[in-house]
């Protein structure tokens, strides 16, 4: 599958530039039909924890059809308690480093594995603006990450953090495109881990 939206968007400089949201829209649902494929043909499964983006991952998911087969669930995280409650993300990592860290985002990634025992799993947290910018994270920082289960079951997990251009839904769209573009690269770089149906 060409996915010519995707190849627009990166030649691109998505963190600064100003991107058409159909554009962004089109680039998503490419990267979720290519992400969906990968997955079945693994025979594998994916979750989302998300605050920032507010369930716009797992929705991007939902739009294509079929998703049944890849999505086992997702968690909407965006006060510190449902954080620590539901993706079981320490006190003590939202004390010192705050929601918007690498340490929470990796924490809340790995928590959504858990809870829905799969294979990869994905988490966005972030200021979407228009207000609440905190000194060394101005709006438009998302942190993002991706956790998966390596060859011995034992978890992995990556993250990295983007500072967007744009008004509160483009920040969104493009942590959205971001976090999804990196478990791209990732699902094509990992051996399958799967040796049960799911």
């Amino acid at each position: 599958m060409k996915m010519k939206s995707v190849q627009t968007i990166n030649e691109a400089n998505i963190e600064g530039m100003e991107i058409d949201k159909n554009l962004l829209e089109e680039a998503i649902a490419e990267l979720v039909h290519a992400i969906k494929e990968k997955l079945i043909a693994r025979g594998e499964m994916m979750a989302t924890a998300e605050s920032c983006t507010g369930g716009l991952v797992a929705s991007s998911i939902v739009n294509e059809a079929g998703s049944s087969a890849v999505l086992a669930g997702g968690v909407v995280a965006y006060q510190n308690e449902v954080k620590e409650a539901l993706l079981g993300v320490s006190h003590d990592t939202l004390e010192q480093f705050g929601a918007v860290s690498e340490q929470t985002v990796k924490e809340m990634a790995a928590g959504a594995l858990e809870k829905f025992g799969c294979q990869w799993a994905v988490s966005t947290s972030g200021i979407a603006g228009p207000g609440g910018a905190e000194p060394g994270k101005p709006v438009g920082t998302v942190w993002m990450a991706i956790s998966w289960k390596n060859g011995n079951n034992s978890v992995q997990n990556e993250a990295f953090c983007k500072i967007f251009a744009g008004d509160r839904l483009k920040i969104r769209l493009k942590s959205v495109y971001m976090v999804l573009c990196r478990l791209f690269v990732l699902l094509n770089k990992q051996k399958s881990t799967c040796t049960s149906e799911h």
